[in-house]
């Protein structure tokens, strides 16, 4: 910033914090003086998020001190880094074979970023697709797992399988409902618990098929739902 623009600046904190409007002319000089040489390289405003005056106001509701022309400073370093962190270099239209001005470039594309006047360039940066569009494709394959695949887990997840095989099958999904046996919760799959000679359980193994109170279960919430 300028000394006109510093200028502006003291004149609006003085609006917001009158503690900070200094007692004569030259102090006022001097004030000047100061915020100019620490804040030369801070710009009033960029066309990307960036407004000192915001800053100001930000500082004014959260802190009870004065601000100092140190925190507009950091401030401003907090929101260079943060634009850097999001930046990701674009590939230079110079001629790679010209290391000067292939730099050149690439420095030049940085600095712009870096002081506001170019927007991040996030071309790697991973977006949300159209939901619609998962849903559709979803609703075509019929799962996110290919049959194929489904039949080569099958061995390392049983209790999966089984649950696949039974609604397949048309049996209700047990794991709709908790266990009233092992107390399993509602996806969970049931567990094998061996209650030792002082009453507290020794084995908790998950079981491949749910315990048949909880089929019972399932059976007795599949009728209730369909009555309803």
């Amino acid at each position: 910033m300028d000394r006109r623009e510093v200028a502006a600046v003291l004149a609006y904190i003085g609006r917001l914090d009158p503690r900070t409007i200094p007692a004569g002319t030259g102090d006022a000089r001097d004030q000047i003086v100061q915020w100019q040489e620490l804040l030369a390289d801070v710009p009033f405003a960029t066309a990307h998020g960036w407004d000192v005056r915001e800053a100001i106001r930000a500082h004014v509701l959260d802190s009870p001190y004065p601000i100092l022309p140190v925190d507009v400073a950091r401030k401003w370093r907090a929101y260079r880094r943060d634009r850097m962190e999001r930046h990701t270099d674009p590939t230079p239209d110079a001629d790679p074979d010209d290391p000067a001005a292939w730099r050149t470039e690439l420095l030049g594309t940085r600095h712009a970023v870096a002081t506001g006047v170019a927007a991040p360039s996030s071309h790697r940066q991973l977006a949300q697709g159209s939901v619609r569009d998962v849903e559709a494709r979803l609703a075509v394959v019929g799962s996110s797992i290919p049959p194929a695949v489904r039949a080569a887990l099958a061995p390392y997840r049983p209790a999966r399988a089984a649950r696949e095989a039974a609604v397949a099958a048309g049996q209700p999904d047990a794991l709709r409902v908790p266990c009233r046996w092992c107390h399993a919760d509602k996806g969970e799959p049931c567990r094998s618990r061996r209650l030792g000679l002082d009453g507290h359980a020794r084995g908790n193994a998950p079981r491949t098929r749910p315990h048949p109170t909880r089929m019972d279960l399932a059976v007795a919430e599949l009728a209730r739902q369909g009555i309803a």
